[in-house]
Formats: C-alpha cells, structure tokens, sequence
C-alpha cells in the first residue's frame, strides 16, 4: 500500500473522529458549544471580557460592557467591537 493512501486514510479517519465528536457534543448537550464572549454565561461570570474590549476600557477610551452608553461598535460582543475606536 503506498504512503499517500495511508496518510489520506488516516486524515479521513482524523475528521471522521472529530465530526463525531461534535455530533455526540451536540446530541448529550443539545446545542453547539458556545464560544463567543459575549453570550457564554462561564466566561462572564468569570470576568473574562474581549481583548479589544478590555483594551478600551484599560485605556478610558471606551464605556464598553453592560453600561448604559455603549460606544457605537463595541456592546460588549467581541465580533461587534471594532479593532479601530471611533470607526463607524
């Protein structure tokens, strides 16, 4: 048997594993993982905030998290900060 065959047969084999995992993950839980910052209940309780967003507020350039007045681009959802303040 060539190398090639074994090595594509063990990558399919690798994603196979993998897609099963995250079938299983999704059936005993019944949702997807949650990785986003924003709505991953664990990781607010914790404090752990998005870099840019924890950035800003480190700076005093932003009011960024649960307040009343969210800058524009940034509402405490790290895929809604923008990278560059004042940027709309």
């Amino acid at each position: 048997m060539p190398l090639w065959s074994i090595v594509l047969l063990c990558s399919v084999g690798a994603v196979a594993l993998f897609v099963i995992g995250m079938s299983l993950t999704l059936m005993f839980k019944g949702h997807h993982i949650d990785s986003e910052i924003s709505t991953n209940e664990n990781m607010r309780r914790l404090g752990i905030k998005c870099a840019v967003q924890e950035t800003r507020e480190a700076d005093g350039t932003a009011v960024c998290a649960d307040d009343a007045s969210p800058l524009s681009g940034c509402t405490g959802n790290c895929s809604a900060c923008d990278i560059e303040p004042g940027k709309e």
